[in-house]
């Protein structure tokens, strides 16, 4: 892809976004069901969509959280649920519809008390610590699009386990909610947004308070506090911006908040490789305004609007690129931690096999599952997993004690991890990362996109390691194909094929008519290049076999 001439440059006032318009958009368009694009659709985190392309609109929101509401009843869900809320401007509306919808179904609803904004991670540890201690499960809904673009909106639903809903749960939901929209919504039950805020069914709890004086479970603020490490914080407009200055107060950290704008349009971000604004933390593009602080700080972190991703920007490094960062971490906390020598490294089939290469090294289970936070959810809950993470810049690990922390992505502790591991090792995570690839290999990542119509998409979801001819891959021989996890024989959607140094992994958008390559090599770029080049022939050939 071809990187937008403007690309890390700031926004300017034809880049920016109507929000009344799109807030117009968002109570008067009404979805047609009979169209795909306007129908609910819930991906690995979520219904998201635009309000002027009638994808996320009030129709849709009311329709999930009635089919939210039926759910939770029919599973016998008696406690309160947890509601949160980012800062993309669609966010606001679709927080007042939910509560309208939600309260009219007789739910508990618990919001933040000052009904400002919720991370992701702070819904999830709400619903763990309920569950642990009460009979009456609670769970929770997040009102975000994560890192997409000001126009976005999304909605993704975490049962009682805390952490993403399995597919066949938002499977339900999904089904339900276009059901009632296509019925004109006339089994919905809803109440005035006013009289639901004055009803009994809603009340306001201190989450900021609750979530960060449970850090030091997690995180050795201490170690971090007493090495005085400075800590730059760039919050990019998200839902965890009024969380950092209590965590300093608290635990006497020196941090310095270096953007405290909060702004629906998000026209402070510089824009991202494709010209667009994009709150994307992994991104150097959408982090330029951090990383040209780096040598300010000792390190510097940013997150995306709700919290659940990372980024970490280092003096001697710039910004990490996730993979790296997952490595460096899951080093340190297996070589620093007391937890059980059982406990399992959990990556996706997509990320760095530094990761499978650090975990040989430390002589730790290593548990390898296809793409999204869902599949760590079970082994983060009962502790099995120490960590679970995706190159997406998303991971979260397990208390200090050993017990759960949370069961979704958590982009707070990952940040305070960078400050930690510099404050112990006396090294930051970038001077870690060169130390690994010095000891196990220096990888080269990429990603890349070809055109696939909906029959090839079928075709390479269902695809057989039977049906890759291939036995070299960029002038090795391949060692595996895999189209089922080896962490928990769970289908990947598509195909990985591993050689000694190297690996490719393909899978069909589940948006747009194309499919994904992920590929890697511990040799060079261009080796990497020609897995990719390689990839796309071995792709091209099971298509040509099925007759597409």
């Amino acid at each position: 892809m071809t990187v937008h001439h403007h690309a890390g440059k700031p926004a300017r006032p034809e880049d920016r976004i109507n929000i009344g318009r799109l807030v117009s958009d968002y109570f008067l368009k009404i979805p047609n069901t009979d169209i795909p694009e306007q129908r609910v659709s819930f991906g690995t985190s979520g219904h998201r969509g635009c309000a002027t392309k009638t994808s996320f609109n009030e129709q849709h929101i009311v329709a999930i959280c009635q089919a939210v509401a039926e759910h939770r009843k029919a599973q016998g869900y008696t406690g309160p649920l947890f509601l949160g809320k980012d800062t993309h401007a669609l966010s606001e509306p679709a927080f007042a519809s939910a509560i309208s919808v939600l309260i009219a179904n007789g739910v508990n609803v618990v919001i933040q008390s000052d009904e400002g904004f919720t991370p992701t991670p702070v819904i999830s540890r709400l619903i763990i610590e309920h569950n642990r201690n009460n009979k009456e499960q609670a769970d929770g809904l997040i009102i975000t699009p994560s890192h997409n673009p000001p126009t976005d909106g999304g909605i993704k639903y975490n049962p009682p386990h805390g952490g993403p809903a399995e597919g066949d749960v938002t499977k339900l939901i999904e089904q339900r909610a276009n059901d009632l929209m296509a019925a004109n919504l006339v089994d919905v039950n809803t109440v005035d947004f006013e009289q639901a805020l004055q009803s009994p069914l809603l009340s306001k709890q201190d989450f900021i308070e609750f979530y960060v004086d449970q850090l030091d479970q997690v995180v050795d603020m201490q170690a971090i506090a007493k090495a005085g490490v400075t800590i730059g914080v760039d919050p990019l407009g998200g839902s965890g911006i009024n969380y950092w200055p209590v965590i300093a107060k608290k635990y006497g950290l020196n941090i310095e908040i270096v953007n405290p704008v909060v702004d629906a349009s998000f026209a402070f971000m510089p824009l991202d490789k494709d010209g667009k604004i994009r709150m994307d933390c992994s991104s150097p593009y959408a982090m330029a305004g951090l990383i040209a602080m780096k040598d300010d700080f000792d390190v510097a972190v940013g997150n995306d609007p709700d919290f659940d991703r990372h980024g970490i920007v280092t003096k001697s490094g710039g910004l990490m690129n996730p993979n790296h960062y997952l490595a460096v971490a899951i080093n340190y906390l297996m070589t620093h931690r007391s937890w059980p020598e059982t406990t399992k490294i959990g990556k996706t089939l997509v990320s760095s096999s530094l990761v499978d290469r650090v975990a040989e090294h430390i002589n730790r289970p290593l548990s390898e599952v296809p793409v999204g936070f869902k599949w760590f959810v079970d082994g983060l809950f009962d502790s099995s997993y120490a960590f679970g993470g995706e190159e997406s810049a998303g991971a979260s690990f397990i208390a200090r004690d050993g017990s759960c922390w949370t069961t979704d992505k958590d982009g707070f502790i990952m940040a305070l991890l960078a400050a930690e591991i510099l404050a112990v090792t006396g090294k930051d995570p970038h001077q870690h990362y060169k130390h690994l690839a010095e000891q196990l290999g220096e990888p080269c990542y990429g990603r890349v996109e070809a055109v696939a119509n909906s029959e090839q998409k079928k075709v390479l979801t269902a695809l057989s390691a039977d049906a890759i001819t291939a036995d070299t891959l960029a002038g090795e021989k391949i060692v595996n194909i895999l189209s089922h996890a080896p962490g928990n024989n769970a289908a990947i959607g598509g195909i990985k094929v591993t050689t000694e140094n190297g690996w490719f992994a393909a899978r069909p958008s589940g948006t747009e008519e194309i499919y994904k390559i992920y590929a890697e090599s511990f040799i060079d770029d261009a080796h990497l290049q020609t897995i990719i080049k390689e990839a796309q022939e071995i792709v091209s050939a099971a298509f040509k076999a099925a007759g597409i």
